[in-house]
C-alpha cells in the first residue's frame, strides 16, 4: 500500500513523513501553466502563458497575473479559482495593514501572511490545501523581491524561478542566462525566451502575460503592444 493509504487524510502523516494531500496538490501545480519570475538589479518581472480552453473565449477577459497593491504583483501556476482566493485575502491583508500603519505593507511581511493562510489549510479538517503556487513581485525599501510560495505554505526569496509543467527545462534556462546584474528589459527579453523553450505554437502578446515593477516602485501588467514590442526585440 505505501503512502496510498494515507492519501484521503489530509491531516495524517503517512509513515515516511509526508502529507500526501500536499503532495498531490503539487501535482496539480506541475500540471498548470508556466510561470516564471526575475528578479533584476533595478526590478522585477513575472510572466506566464496563457492557453484559453477555447478558441471562442474573450482573452482580455483571462488574467493571471493580479495586482496586490501598487507596489506588489503576483502570479500563480495550479488552480486558477484557488488563486483568486488567495488574492483576495492577500489584498484585505494588505489593506488592514495600510489602516493601521499609513504606510504600504513591506513585501516579505504579505507573502509571509500569504504563506501562513496556505499552511493553515494543511492542517485542518474538512479542508484541502491550495491548488497553486504564486510568484510574487514587489519593491520597496529592501529593493526588488521575488517570492514563490507553495501548497505547503513554505516560501522562499529567488533571484530566479519557474513552476508549472515546463518548470525543469524553464529552471535549466533560467540558471544559464541569469546574471547578478541583470537590467529590467534584459530580463523581460530573458522571461519571454524561457517561455518560448516550452510553449506550444506560436508565441503571441494574446497567449502570454508579463508584470513588471521597477525603480518607480509601480507594479504594471504590460499592455499587448508593449508585449509586442518586446516580442520583436527577441526575434
Amino acid at each position: 500500500m505505501g503512502d496510498s493509504q494515507y492519501s484521503f487524510s489530509l491531516t495524517t502523516f503517512s509513515p515516511s513523513g509526508k502529507l500526501v494531500q500536499i503532495e498531490h496538490a503539487l501535482t496539480a501545480v506541475g500540471s498548470g501553466q508556466t510561470s516564471l519570475g526575475i528578479k533584476a538589479a533595478n526590478g522585477v518581472v513575472i510572466a506566464t502563458e496563457k492557453k484559453l480552453p477555447s478558441i471562442l473565449v474573450d482573452e482580455t477577459s483571462v488574467q493571471k497575473i493580479q495586482v496586490l497593491t501598487p507596489n506588489i504583483g503576483v502570479v500563480y501556476s495550479g488552480m486558477g479559482p484557488d488563486s483568486r482566493v488567495l488574492v483576495r485575502k492577500s489584498r484585505k491583508q494588505a489593506e488592514q495593514y495600510f489602516r493601521l500603519y499609513k504606510e504600504p505593507i513591506p513585501v516579505t511581511q504579505l507573502v509571509r501572511e500569504t504563506a501562513t493562510v496556505m499552511q493553515e489549510f494543511t492542517q485542518s479538517g474538512g479542508v484541502r490545501p491550495f491548488g497553486v503556487s504564486l510568484l510574487v513581485a514587489g519593491y520597496d525599501d529592501k529593493g526588488p523581491q521575488l517570492y514563490q510560495v507553495d501548497p505547503s505554505g513554505s516560501y522562499f526569496s529567488w533571484k530566479a524561478s519557474a513552476m508549472g509543467k515546463n518548470v525543469s527545462n524553464a529552471k535549466t534556462f533560467l540558471e544559464k542566462r541569469y546574471t547578478e546584474d541583470m537590467e529590467l528589459d534584459d530580463a523581460v527579453h530573458t522571461a519571454i525566451l524561457t517561455l518560448k523553450e516550452g510553449f506550444e505554437g506560436q508565441i503571441s502578446s494574446k497567449n502570454i502575460e508579463i508584470g513588471v515593477i521597477g525603480n518607480d516602485k509601480v507594479f504594471k501588467i504590460l499592455s499587448p503592444s508593449e508585449i509586442e514590442d518586446y516580442l520583436q526585440e527577441v526575434e
